[in-house]
């Protein structure tokens, strides 16, 4: 079978929004190849990213591909839509970078697998492992959390530094028996980490239902489906009850829009983990928080992403 790969040339802060638009047109994923990864310094003792050349990744920026089904009279019309709307990612004070797009036919049975050399075993804390189903690993302490991930062609494998952020976090600030919402949620791997981690209930929402669906493969790929319930929702629309716990792995420029909400939503003394914040965003996420209420606890980094931890007061 016949795929069109599109292929985005942009910037390391508009990832996730230029995924969103790939995702809007109709692809089931999308493939990240960042530079960074080539350079990062990993404080942890396992092989998280194998055998990368720095012939596969741009010398600037980032490229974002997905992959689409279809002829070339249907790609038109695609092409063209996602040209408009790449535009308009500057009307929210985003920096698309060269913001160039290239088309290509490939074979599915190019990239179908080839790409899982990649995604290895990666310890993302003191107590989490992040691991790919088709990996065999043996844990390497009695209370290591594993979890299992099949991330297709997804973005949200737990590498990205937003989400070692985020789980990082939660490893820190959730308390066994938790209530969560986790907003975004994507493949879920938040939530997942939440339950095991120890939390009662996990909320996982997101609007993409291509993520819900992902989201709701791995929650049942770790034998925790119980405990989570995912929903496709816009953020914290139409939800009401108060939990102890809210994380977000979003952009910025969504975070400052719901923090009123965040803040309705947390218990008194509950938690808001918020993640996917370029380091030039930090103040403008930190001064919605403060408005609406919540009190800032601490700001983590890893390289110019940025994870805010915040708690109502």
């Amino acid at each position: 079978m016949k795929w069109s790969e599109i292929s985005i040339h942009t910037t390391a802060e508009a990832v996730e929004a230029v995924s969103n638009l790939l995702y809007e047109m109709g692809a089931n994923g999308v493939v990240i190849e960042d530079p960074e990864v080539l350079h990062r310094d990993w404080d942890t003792p396992f092989g998280e990213i194998y055998q990368l050349s720095p012939d596969d990744f741009p010398d600037e920026g980032v490229f974002v591909k997905a992959y689409l089904p279809m002829d070339s009279s249907q790609l038109v019309d695609v092409l063209d839509e996602l040209k408009e709307q790449l535009s308009h990612l500057t009307d929210y004070g985003l920096d698309i970078g060269k913001g160039t797009i290239a088309v290509n036919d490939v074979h599915e049975d190019e990239w179908a697998h080839a790409w899982k050399k990649y995604y290895k075993p990666v310890n993302v804390s003191e107590r989490m492992t992040i691991k790919p189903v088709w990996e065999e690993y043996e844990p390497k302490r009695p209370d290591e959390i594993i979890i299992e991930m099949d991330p297709g062609m997804a973005f949200g494998t737990g590498t990205h530094p937003t989400t070692i952020l985020c789980l990082r976090a939660l490893e820190k600030y959730l308390q066994p028996g938790d209530r969560v919402y986790d907003v975004g949620t994507g493949t879920a791997i938040l939530s997942i980490a939440a339950v095991k981690l120890g939390a009662d209930h996990v909320l996982a929402m997101d609007l993409d239902e291509v993520a819900v669906r992902s989201a709701e493969a791995n929650i049942e790929l770790n034998g925790v489906h119980e405990r989570i319930t995912v929903r496709q929702n816009n953020l914290l629309d139409g939800v009401d009850e108060q939990v102890d716990l809210v994380v977000a792995n979003i952009l910025a420029e969504v975070i400052v829009r719901f923090t009123d909400d965040v803040y309705r939503v947390l218990k008194p003394g509950g938690v808001f983990i918020a993640s996917g914040i370029i380091a030039a965003r930090e103040a403008d996420v930190k001064a919605a928080m403060e408005a609406s209420g919540l009190e800032l606890v601490e700001t983590i980094f890893i390289d110019d992403w940025v994870a805010i931890v915040a708690k109502k007061r």
